[in-house]
């Protein structure tokens, strides 16, 4: 594999490629972040490197695939494309591995991924995977145009356009997603639990590239949110704990919800903020079973207890951290178990432009645990509260008496869980839910008509994310076992 000096002072390179200080080997791991559209699989990446051409007419295997290059080029009715052909039959090859996180690119596919990694994007905001030929949410980025219209981890993308994304791989899909700022895409969404997809209209928009959000709570207790693993997050989450620090923090909680993943050099220099020097932090074991050990480097660990948050959302670099935290400090993790991402890939680009990434390893917690498809288990499994699932109202809609949906069931239990009582929930609309949504658009001065529709449905969406803010069961454990830790 071909090796090079990664200096992170490196302008000129796409940024959404780290540029780390030499580690054996580590120098090499990479992780893919974000894209234009906001929108990538999920994957380990060790460096790229060029194809090697090798003199594959002398070899036996390949024998059948140029039998049928030749019988196609000279006997097919129609003239042909030979490098479609090519593409074609490397992609197979690609496909026929039934790795989520293996992948080919075309030009055109590679030109565009290339050139929208940089540290500040247009598009949606959300992570996706290609999950047995499906388009799938992993997490949607803090602050995004994802966030703000309800997307939520495994949510299945149907469509887009109305065009459908059905055996498409990430990078296919990407391509009907990217778009630029204020330009308007359509996603078909189907949701774990609900029968029937939905339209979820978004406007595109310039991505937030903070990735460390940070707040005093009560009592000495402060909340991190790390969002995403980008260039400066370590640098970032120093500064915010610092800041912290001098406001009297006594306990902390990190939040990795729907972090997913990012840079793994950053993932390596946080888990030395808080595992001990020496301690492993991840292993990596080739298909020969041999493993390689990275350890922390110890560096500024803070001396105070720590909590750390993690949900379905939270993947890859995210897992990385959890399990060293967990299993090589001792730190107890709390929130739903996390989605396992335990596969590391290889980017290789070829003369033409084109690309492939292909799972080359696979990595492991401290003690040899390997979390793909299974995730991590926090040590106190709590869930969010109900109405935290409650799917996306698309604001076009037009909610009024008489009707009956989908739409305005999911609208009742919103005014339910924010203090209008509608008097039922079965999705049928009538004299008490109007005098509902009277009451919650007088209460937010808005047009008071009992209809339900564009900003009337934004701010109960919006008044639903802020209920749900206050009412964290996951952050309230976090704080209750902090606060144990600093009475103790």
């Amino acid at each position: 594999m071909q090796t090079e000096d990664l200096n992170q002072d490196q302008p000129e390179k796409p940024t959404g490629f780290i540029r780390m200080k030499k580690f054996p080997f580590v120098m090499m791991l990479l992780l893919v972040v974000i894209i234009s559209a906001g929108i990538t699989a999920v994957a380990f990446l060790i460096g790229t490197q060029k194809a090697v051409n090798s003199s594959g007419g002398d070899r036996n295997e390949f024998q059948k695939l140029y039998a049928a290059f030749d019988s196609l080029k000279t006997s097919y009715f129609q003239e042909l494309d030979e490098d479609k052909l090519i593409n074609g039959a490397i992609n197979g090859m690609v496909d026929a591995l039934e790795d989520p996180y293996s992948d080919y690119m075309s030009v055109d596919e590679a030109k565009n991924f290339h050139q929208s990694i940089s540290s500040s994007f247009e598009g949606i905001g959300a992570e996706i995977q290609e999950k047995e030929g499906s388009i799938v949410i992993v997490s949607p980025i803090k602050g995004s145009p994802a966030e703000k219209a309800g997307l939520k981890p495994n949510d299945k993308v149907v469509s887009v356009d109305g065009k459908s994304l059905q055996g498409m791989s990430s990078s296919e899909a990407v391509l009907l997603i990217r778009g630029e700022k204020g330009t308007k895409v359509e996603l078909s969404i189907l949701r774990p639990g609900v029968d029937d997809a939905m339209t979820v209209p978004i406007v595109r928009d310039t991505i937030p590239i903070e990735t460390v959000y940070g707040e005093m709570l009560e009592d000495g207790i402060a909340k991190v949110q790390i969002t995403s693993f980008s260039e400066n997050t370590s640098n970032e989450l120093v500064t915010k704990l610092n800041e912290l620090q001098d406001q009297g923090m006594k306990g902390l909680i990190l939040d990795l919800r729907q972090n997913p993943g990012g840079l793994l050099d950053q993932a390596v220099k946080i888990s030395s903020l808080f595992v001990p020097k020496g301690e492993i932090i991840f292993q990596v074991e080739d298909r020969s079973g041999k493993r390689e050990e990275y350890k922390s480097a110890g560096t500024k660990n803070p001396k105070i207890p720590l909590v750390v948050v993690i949900d379905k959302g939270s993947a890859s670099a995210s897992e990385i951290l959890a399990g060293a935290v967990k299993e090589a400090a001792n730190i107890p993790l709390v929130g739903e178990k996390s989605f396992g991402k335990g596969t590391v890939q290889r980017a290789q680009d070829f003369s033409d432009g084109s690309n492939m990434k292909f799972t080359t390893e696979k990595w492991l917690t401290p003690k040899g645990n390997w979390i793909h498809k299974k995730g991590i288990t926090p040590d106190y499994e709590v869930a969010l509260p109900e109405y935290a699932t409650l799917p996306f109202i698309n604001p076009d809609l037009e909610l009024k008496l008489s009707m009956s949906s989908k739409e305005v069931k999911a609208a009742q239990q919103m005014l339910i869980a924010i203090g209008y009582n509608p008097g039922r929930e079965d999705g049928f609309f009538d004299e008490h839910t109007k005098s509902a949504i009277e009451k919650f658009q007088s209460a937010e001065k808005l047009k008071a008509d009992g209809v339900l529709t564009g900003q009337s449905t934004l701010v109960l969406m919006e008044k639903l994310r802020e209920k749900l803010d206050k009412d964290d069961t996951q952050i309230k454990k976090a704080e209750e076992i902090l606060k144990q830790e600093m009475g103790s």
